[in-house]
């Protein structure tokens, strides 16, 4: 029943017209009819893609599982019909007693991809499309590219956010919100038109600007091709790959694995620009997808071989270290001290979204006036307190642990500050294999620091001895069951750093472990936040401890 992707030549076709009947549906997302085989709403398919939860007359819902309540309340609100990967219990039984269309498929990613590329394409066909993916850098990527696209005075949508909720594309959302967002500007109540797809506005937005997950699962089981799926839905103008490096433990297993799911956004970018990272073998190698005339824009910290490398020089941007600038076309676009963050790893981000929007044509000085201008999303290297100065940072894997803890003691240095401290929380239910690379990633930093700072000592005897201090929390006071931390997941991070000879304190509470921090810190020292789900409270944490 499974297809190789979704993107065959009857969903192409049916997902372009304002409406289809329930079999063109199920035939192109590869799904099962139960209960009926006509919409249940008399007039069928004529809303939008929605959750149970806000669904109307006439639309569908996609659920990844359902069961026999659900179906009565789907009924209930006359929904054209009810898409799910799961039916549980009694949801097909329901079904059929009540003659209400399921449609079961393998692979809930089709629907949604389905769902997005039926929005598109009947809602804003002509507007421009970015699509960004990567494993680490995307969200900051994408919201940049959001801000300067808006800046300079277009309309812009973006499915990104601060705890990157709408990136992974397996439910209806970016569907349901670029739908909203369309007919929230229609100027008369869209509900009066017999189909939703007959709204007189369909120019709300010039550009989308979308995020892609790089690797996505449900569960344990992994949603192949998911960046190829949901790119070609989106059939973008531009595409962006930030790097490529191990996240999602279990889902994939090898950076193998993750360059082969990554690479999908290349090969679905049929026209305009593609983004490189060119200090990333794997992304690079990616260059080998290129389809026909789609042009290569390439981003590099390292300015002598960029600038050696064989494309034209307007396709490169990247950053002189020695100069201290960005660089396009030859000539410096931006200074140092012009940037909204300063952290290499997020340098790359900014040289990612400067790529993308002079591959979209936008003015260079509108893309500069927009650097400037751009304040960061939340937890990416966020400066929450100036005395200790605090940072919090969303770094939840390998790579991303390993770039923010030396972008944190680059800070230290270049302020004159004291010693670096780090509250770093262990990621709950994501096994031992993700924690034991993050606690190695976490201990080869330090080391890395700790000899920099040794070697500058042997060199000049006056330079400032900088401290590292590493502390742990399980934050089983504010995560709740999804996020727990287990006995064995501890085990093997504490396991990691006693291998590699690194101190460090444990709190159970994250309350506990970031009051005594602050307490231990000095003013003139710096401290780092990092960590998902068990660091996201902690602005709200310190508030609390500091009392402001």
């Amino acid at each position: 029943m499974s297809k190789t992707y979704f993107l065959n030549e009857l969903a192409d076709s049916v997902s372009s017209l304002n409406t289809f009947s329930i079999d063109q549906l199920a035939d192109s997302i590869g799904g099962k009819i139960y209960g009926s085989n006509s919409y249940k709403a008399s007039n069928g398919f004529t809303g939008i893609f929605e959750t149970l939860n806000e669904a109307q007359e006439g639309d569908i819902v996609i659920r990844h599982w359902i069961n026999g309540k659900g179906v009565e309340i789907a009924n209930e609100k006359n929904v054209a019909c009810l898409i799910t990967l799961t039916p549980k219990e009694d949801a097909l039984e329901m079904a059929e007693k009540l003659q209400f269309p399921v449609i079961v498929v393998d692979r809930i990613e089709f629907a949604n991809a389905f769902a997005i590329k039926w929005t598109i394409d009947n809602l804003v066909p002509d507007c421009k499309r970015v699509v960004i993916s990567g494993t680490n850098g995307k969200s900051t990527s994408s919201h940049m590219i959001y801000h300067i696209l808006s800046h300079a005075g277009y309309n812009v949508f973006t499915n990104t956010d601060a705890k990157s909720e709408f990136n992974t594309l397996i439910d209806p959302m970016v569907a349901k919100l670029i739908s909203e967002e369309v007919l929230a500007n229609q100027g008369v109540d869209p509900r009066l038109f017999n189909f939703i797809c007959d709204i007189p506005n369909k120019e709300v937005f010039d550009y989308l600007v979308i995020e892609v997950s790089e690797v996505q699962g449900w569960g344990t089981d992994l949603m192949k091709n998911h960046a190829l799926i949901m790119s070609s839905a989106i059939n973008p103008d531009v595409g962006v790959v930030t790097n490529v490096a191990m996240d999602h433990i279990g889902l994939v297993n090898s950076i193998e694995d993750v360059f082969e799911e990554t690479s999908g956004v290349v090969k679905a970018t049929n026209k305009g620009g593609i983004v490189l990272n060119f200090d990333d073998e794997n992304v690079l190698n990616m260059k080998q997808f290129l389809n026909d005339g789609v042009d290569a824009y390439f981003t590099s910290m390292e300015k002598e071989q960029i600038e050696e490398y064989e494309e034209s020089i307007d396709k490169k941007v990247y950053f002189d270290r020695d100069e201290k600038q960005i660089m396009y076309n030859g000539e410096p676009i931006l200074s140092f001290e012009e940037l909204p963050f300063t952290g290499e790893h997020f340098i790359r981000n900014i040289l990612s979204a400067i790529s993308a929007c002079i591959s979209l044509e936008i003015p260079i000085e509108d893309i500069v006036d927009g650097v400037k201008t751009y304040r960061p999303l939340s937890r990416r290297f966020t400066r929450l307190y100036d005395e200790p100065i605090v940072i919090d940072d969303f770094a939840h894997n390998p790579d991303g642990i390993k770039n923010t803890v030396r972008a944190s003691y680059d800070l230290a240095e270049q302020l004159d500050k004291n010693d670096l401290y780090i509250a770093c929380a262990i990621r709950g239910s994501r096994g031992e294999t993700l924690n034991g690379l993050n606690s190695e990633a976490l201990a080869e930093v330090i080391r890395e620091l700790r000899h920099r700072n040794d070697d500058l000592i042997e060199k000049d005897p006056n330079a400032k001895k900088r401290k590292i201090y590493l502390t742990l929390s399980s934050s089983v006071d504010l995560v709740d069951h999804l996020n727990f931390v287990e006995d064995f997941e501890k085990d093997i991070f504490f396991a990691k750093l006693d291998d590699a000879h690194i101190k460090y304190n444990h709190f159970e509470k994250l309350y506990d472990a970031l009051g005594y921090i602050m307490e231990t810190a000095g003013k003139d020292d710096v401290v780092l936040l990092i960590g998902a789900q068990g660091m996201d409270p902690a602005s709200d944490v310190l508030k609390d401890i500091l009392g402001n």
